[in-house]
């Protein structure tokens, strides 16, 4: 807990220093908000459950959905763009394996408000940020669906769908092969040339000039002078239909065939949920899966281990050196076994970086002795000067 408490304030902090402010929302959130874009298949996948006024409820699946009920609900008065971030656990009913649980932890941001190629490359900036501030090593993918729904624009709705469900869990043979079982030979070689397209004028080659043309290279013009690492990848189709423009995917080293470490882009939700057509754009880290993905190799600032071990007749004064070493916000232990002070010293060095010894001598002059266990050596020091020297380790 101590190392995931350590990641997550590293990415919090970040995301503040972008502007971006905690929003919290309820555990459980009535049903029609997750199936109202989703459809009822969804439930299959969720913790589902009728409270005792007949309600049906959901525990949340995923964040977005609740934070934008959250924005119509609280926040339409705000001035926007609206800049908002989250860290909290979901529930998905699926079998757990590596880097995926029943209860996971999302750390996310949501910005709504804003409809540019500054805020979408913004968003993933902040993206990029995040997982580097966290120590990942990974590659972000950029899409945008312009790219497929102009190569599909003729098919019917519900097949544009299933290709895109092909393609979003990575299956561009069935996708290519479905194309050619529904008489759309046709489209099979030029789905082929757009995903392996890995620059936008390759892309353009294949489904020509499109009216969102400008402010995608515009997004990559800013992403780019930013020094931004990214590929290319037009087969990013994301799975829920509320996508819009951009999307993004990161995948990152150590997890396997599950090493999707975050996903996110450019939506519209607000009016689904009674609010007004309102652009946003955001993503989610799955944040098991960074800690999954970071293993041991995760930096933890030093702080001493502190014992502070005490003869029976300087209780008392031990107790309140103690006090002053957790004022100062060093790490201090004292013995609660009723041990002597042989017993203490030994128990001390399984443990302790430090020792400060108060006896009768230091109760008598006011000092404390600090010895330390690794090098074995040891100084009697006013109280003071003890915790300078602890605070400078």
């Amino acid at each position: 807990m101590e190392q995931r408490r350590e990641i997550e304030a590293r990415m919090r902090a970040k995301a503040r220093t972008w502007g971006y402010r905690e929003v919290s929302t309820p555990t459980f959130e009535e049903l029609e908000l997750f199936t109202i874009r989703s459809g009822e298949g969804i439930i299959d996948e969720m913790y589902v459950f009728e409270d005792k006024g007949g309600r049906s409820l959901a525990l949340r699946p995923e964040l977005t959905a609740p934070v934008l009920r959250t924005f119509v609900n609280e926040g339409r008065s705000l001035t926007k763009p609206i800049k908002w971030s989250y860290y909290a656990d979901c529930y998905r009913y699926e079998r757990p394996q590596k880097g995926r649980y029943r209860q996971f932890w999302q750390f996310g941001i949501e910005l709504i408000g804003a409809d540019s190629a500054m805020a979408d490359a913004e968003v993933m900036m902040v993206a990029d940020e995040l997982l580097r501030t966290a120590g990942v090593t990974f590659v972000m993918k950029i899409g945008h669906l312009s790219f497929m729904r102009t190569l599909l624009k003729d098919l019917p709705a519900e097949d544009q769908k299933k290709v895109r469900t092909f393609l979003d869990k990575r299956d561009t043979d069935a996708a290519s092969a479905f194309l050619s079982e529904t008489g759309r030979e046709n489209l099979a070689a030029p789905l082929q040339q757009l995903i392996s397209a890995r620059t936008l004028d390759e892309v353009f080659a294949v489904i020509g000039e499109i009216p969102e043309a400008d402010r995608i290279r515009e997004t990559f013009r800013i992403l780019d002078s930013q020094g931004i690492k990214y590929e290319i990848n037009p087969a990013i189709a994301r799975g829920l239909d509320y996508y819009t423009g951009v999307v993004f995917e990161c995948f990152a080293e150590g997890l396997g065939a599950e090493n999707q470490i975050l996903g996110g882009g450019a939506y519209r939700l607000a009016h689904l949920f009674g609010g007004e057509d309102t652009p946003s754009v955001g993503f989610a880290i799955g944040f098991d899966r960074v800690m999954v993905a970071l293993g041991e190799q995760i930096w933890m600032p030093f702080q001493p281990q502190v014992t502070v071990v005490f003869t029976p007749e300087a209780r008392e004064r031990a107790l309140t050196v103690a006090r002053e070493l957790r004022a100062s916000g060093i790490i201090c232990s004292i013995d609660l076994m009723g041990r002597g002070f042989s017993a203490q010293m030994k128990n001390a060095g399984k443990s302790a970086d430090y020792v400060i010894i108060i006896g009768e001598e230091e109760v008598r002059s006011g000092m404390a002795t600090l010895k330390n266990m690794k090098e074995g050596e040891q100084q009697t020091l006013p109280l003071p000067d003890v915790i300078t020297s602890l605070s400078a380790q």
